[in-house]
């Protein structure tokens, strides 16, 4: 029987919870703050200031490109920049795409894969966003990493799909929707940057699968000492 007082958080995995509090968390801070709760009349400009040390620029690339050398300061924005959002609706929809996608992935992935999946799909994201991309606005929030768990979702229904028998590209069928709207809005607005970062991360995601899922290293190896 179906306990209905128990808590719906006792269900989600501990590591799904943690970085949905992590990315909620700071996004409460910039909201106290931009009311002067917190930081006086310097924490107004939290927000942007985090947005400039911490957020993915297209110029960074190319100042490191005109020095010809790569600055480790610099690339962890690629690391911080899924933490910072734009404003409280940009983050509640990336801690509810966390809590309901990330939920699934972390039931059948480990702790340790699922961060490795949502901050690699994140890097490769954010890479995407500078290299493919001449883009003058900068790259925040945590969508291509929430992609890259999409990607490894859409692994397991991939993966389910031929076990059964079934129609493997209906596994497909979120990330179509998805981008079929991305793309929609991309048009009123007239540019794409996300687009390319965000699918990036899913491709990531969906390719990492292959190794993070549970054997998935052991069974590489194994092929590659068959060879």
């Amino acid at each position: 029987m179906q306990d209905h007082n128990a808590s719906p958080f006792n269900a989600l995995p501990p590591v799904v919870v943690a970085l949905s509090v992590v990315i909620a968390g700071l996004e409460v801070m910039f909201q106290a703050a931009s009311m002067g709760f917190l930081g006086g009349a310097a924490g107004v400009g939290w927000r942007l200031d985090a947005i400039r040390d911490y957020g993915v620029f297209d110029e960074i690339l190319a100042y490191m490109q005109a020095r010809g050398e790569i600055l480790p300061g610099e690339l962890v924005r690629l690391l911080s920049y899924p933490l910072i959002h734009s404003g409280f609706v940009h983050a509640a929809f990336v801690v509810v795409f966390i809590l309901a996608i990330g939920k699934m992935v972390a039931e059948v992935f480990s702790p340790l894969a699922f961060v490795v999946l949502f901050w690699a799909s994140a890097i490769v994201g954010g890479l995407g966003f500078v290299v493919l991309i001449d883009s003058p606005y900068s790259l925040i929030g945590g969508y291509p990493g929430v992609y890259g768990l999409i990607g490894a979702f859409t692994y397991i229904m991939w993966t389910e799909a031929r076990l059964r028998g079934g129609n493997r590209y209906r596994a497909f069928g979120l990330i179509g929707m998805l981008l079929a709207i991305q793309i929609f809005f991309g048009l009123l607005e007239g540019q794409f940057a996300n687009v390319v970062a965000d699918l990036s991360g899913f491709v990531a995601g969906f390719a990492l699968s292959f190794l993070l899922r549970p054997g998935g290293w052991a069974r590489l190896l194994d092929k590659l000492r068959q060879r």
